[in-house]
């Protein structure tokens, strides 16, 4: 049930939270909270500490956004294609399957896309509308050259088979270069720094003024950015497969969409947490070596209270330096500072011994490093239904030894 709080006079709006979360988290979504703008917010059961607001958080505004609560990687998301093949059709390629997936697509090698993409994208009036972006010329090649790139960190393509032996892709990745610039050219603008400490407030900005409406035509135009990466490499994916996609589910997770709830229009920024209006269907992701689903939203009482929103994954138990150690770069080449938690070498057999097939990955994104996705859906009741379980048997990632610049 959703609790109010009030902290030294201060306002804080409605909060509901689901699952279980350690101190820093919750005082992060409170932070968010206790804004005067701020009407409602959630924090969704597979969240952890975030940049100025939690991962799997989401607060509703009224007339104002906030760069910093959309986050970096703006409108990454993830995507499941459903294909016309069974698992008894491509059960012996697999391994051949897995080699070509890797080698066809960029996982941070270079971050830039071996194949030309052409979309209309390229020719969004934001591009001659918004100041930024018209002006900052070295844009447009960039997002050119990596459309369909994937990036690094835990972002990954993945062949599922369902309880029916349907064989699924599955991709999570956001707008990359193009989405980590407009995130900080905002808010830095918004007054806000960049590089500061992650347990500042989110800053914000007024949908009202110019700076607030450049910011949402630059956000739109990094979903369908992003949309328009996961849709290319579902479907290069499934050309490897020698299939065709016969059922799509695509959502973001890094947003700002303006929303109806309780009678008022707001501006809802969800910060990893899926939406999952009634009817609604969602991809979302286990851990490397685990199932994902397939949910749908469910409309009741309990999921207006959570702003029809659920959670992305399964959610961090771990930091990358406490999972995979320190390291630095010292040129070009990672050094080894200390030892992490986790031990590769029994991930990697116990991978082999499910049957999943890795490419890439490393300590860092190791099924212990999150928690359980079962017991995280559970928390959220009555709010979702799964429609399938998706098992894996290729996961795609970028190596331990990639160098990504932005921000996942």
């Amino acid at each position: 049930m959703p609790e109010i709080f009030r902290i030294s006079g201060m306002h804080i709006s409605n909060i509901i939270y689901k699952g279980d979360h350690d101190e820093a988290t919750i005082k992060q979504i409170q932070n968010c909270a206790t804004d005067e703008y701020a009407q409602h917010a959630v924090l969704c059961a597979d969240g952890h500490k975030g940049w100025n607001m939690p991962i799997g958080g989401v607060v509703a505004y009224e007339n104002h956004i906030s760069p910093a609560g959309v986050g970096f990687d703006i409108a990454c998301g993830n995507k499941a294609v459903q294909l016309n093949v069974t698992y008894d059709q491509i059960k012996d390629d697999l391994a051949k399957i897995a080699d070509e997936i890797f080698a066809s697509l960029s996982f941070g090698v270079g971050r830039v896309n071996n194949e030309r993409v052409e979309h209309d994208v390229f020719n969004d009036a934001a591009w001659r509308n918004v100041n930024f972006l018209r002006k900052t010329q070295s844009l447009m090649p960039l997002a050119r050259e990596q459309l369909g790139t994937i990036g690094s960190g835990n972002h990954y393509v993945d062949v599922f088979k369902d309880e029916k032996d349907c064989v699924w892709v599955g991709v999570h990745f956001g707008s990359r270069g193009l989405g980590h610039k407009i995130a900080t050219e905002f808010i830095t603008q918004a007054g806000a720094n960049p590089n500061g400490n992650m347990d500042d407030p989110p800053c914000l900005l007024d949908v009202n003024t110019s700076l607030g409406e450049d910011y949402i035509q630059a956000m739109n135009l990094a979903g369908r950015y992003a949309y328009a990466g996961r849709d290319w490499v579902c479907q290069k994916v499934a050309s490897i497969l020698g299939a065709q996609i016969v059922e799509e589910i695509h959502n973001h997770h890094n947003f700002a969409w303006k929303e109806n709830h309780f009678g008022s229009d707001y501006w809802v920024v969800r910060k990893g947490a899926t939406p999952a209006a009634p009817g609604q269907k969602g991809f979302v992701g286990g851990s490397m070596g685990e199932n994902s689903v397939i949910l749908e939203g469910v409309d009741t009482e309990e999921s207006a209270k959570m702003l029809y929103s659920t959670v992305h994954g399964a959610g961090r138990v771990l930091s990358r330096t406490q999972a995979a150690g320190k390291t630095r770069w010292v040129n070009g080449e990672k050094i080894r500072v200390s030892e992490g938690l986790v031990n590769m070498d029994n991930v990697l057999k116990n991978l082999s011994e499910s049957g999943v097939i890795l490419r890439g990955g490393g300590a860092d994104e190791a099924p212990e490093v999150y928690k359980r996705l079962p017991e995280v859906l559970a928390h959220h009741g009555n709010t979702i239904k799964v429609v399938h379980q998706l098992s894996p048997l290729i996961v795609c990632m970028a190596g331990s030894e990639i160098r990504d610049p932005y921000k996942d």
